[in-house]
Parts: C-alpha cells; structure tokens; sequence
C-alpha cells in the first residue's frame, strides 16, 4: 500500500483541495496535515520552492499541484487517458495556475492599493483567465472540460471560481463569474453537486 501524506493550509480550498477531493474519491488513503499559515510562515524555508502542497510519497517528497493532481488523477479515475484529452485537462489546471500567480501578487496589500491592485486584476487578467477557461469549458462540450466527465480540471476550476464567488478577495465583485461566463457559473453548480465532491464533504 502506498503510503501518502499531503501538507497544506487548514481550510477547504486553494492549491491543495482538488488533490484532496480526488485522494478521497479514489479510497486512497492519506494523512491530511493541514497547518496554519503561521506554522507554513515558520517551516517556509526547509519546503522545496518554499511553497505548499507538498506530498510525501512512501517517503519521497514531491511538489507541484498539477503534477499532484495527474498522479492521483490517474488513480482515481478523473485523468484522461486519451492523450488530446489530456491535454484538455491539463490545459485549465495550468491556466489556473497562472491566475492564481496574478491573485497573489495582491496579497499583503492594504488599503487604497489594495482597492488599485484588485479593480486592475478585475479589468484585465482576471476577465481575461474567465473568458478564457468558458472557451475551454464550450470546446470540451460545454459541461465538463475534457473526456465529457468530471476530471481533475473541473475539481481545480470549481475550487477557484467557488473562491471568487465566496467574496474573500475583497474588492472582487462576487458574481464576476456569472456576468462574464454564465457556462462557467452553472459549471461550478454542477461540479458542487457531483457526487464526487459531496461524498468528500460529507465525509469531512
């Protein structure tokens, strides 16, 4: 049995979510160590890259969160293994990923730059990373965004456009989604009703 061990921030998104939705999806057991931002703060500098997740694998550390999500994607049955599908799964996990370098470089902000830095993310890249995936999410059918079923990408996409209607970012309308990608809205909706993702909260 492999033996897994995935460390991330105590709460229910960001980066590591999607990989722990689908570890739990495919009965792969794994010790879920969840930490503070105060603790990462601490341990930042002894973790590869200095960023989190992380995942220990029968003792090898590894890091990456698509690569992650490839791997237990591929156990789990949410990975395609036709090679065009594929790579429309992995096409908006790494558009994710860019968006999400775009997010951050807000955070630590305060104030009226704060307020600056997030109506610019709204006006440009983040119209831009919206309008883009509901063109990705239209190519794979319309509902899922590779294979025409739930994979790892739709998990990644759910937990960030669950993110931007949350209103945690402030300054970020809440239904930025819905006005600009109505496809991309029902596809957060639809992805929130799979089983795959309610069986995982209602275990948690």
């Amino acid at each position: 049995m492999t033996n897994i061990k995935l460390k991330y921030f105590d709460f229910d998104g960001g980066r590591g979510e999607p990989v722990r939705i689908a570890l739990h999806h495919g009965g792969i057991g794994f010790e879920d160590d969840r930490i503070s931002f105060q603790e990462f703060m601490e341990t930042r500098e002894s973790a590869r890259f200095n960023s989190v997740p992380t995942m220990d694998i029968d003792g090898t550390g590894v890091t990456q969160t698509n690569a992650m999500l490839r791997y237990v994607g591929k156990k789990a049955g949410l990975y395609p293994e036709d090679d065009l599908q594929a790579f429309f799964c992995d096409e908006p996990m790494e558009a994710i990923e860019d968006l999400l370098h775009r997010i951050v470089t807000t955070f630590g902000l305060e104030d009226d730059e704060l307020k600056t830095a997030r109506e610019e993310l709204v006006a440009g890249w983040l119209t831009t990373f919206i309008k883009g995936l509901d063109e990705l999410l239209e190519r794979g059918g319309g509902e899922y965004f590779a294979d025409s079923r739930l994979t790892v990408a739709d998990l990644k996409v759910f937990i960030q456009t669950r993110s931007l209607a949350s209103g945690t970012l402030d300054h970020v309308p809440t239904d930025i989604v819905e006005r600009l990608a109505p496809a991309l809205a029902a596809h957060r909706e639809r992805v929130a009703a799979h089983p795959v993702v309610t069986a995982y909260y209602a275990a948690r």
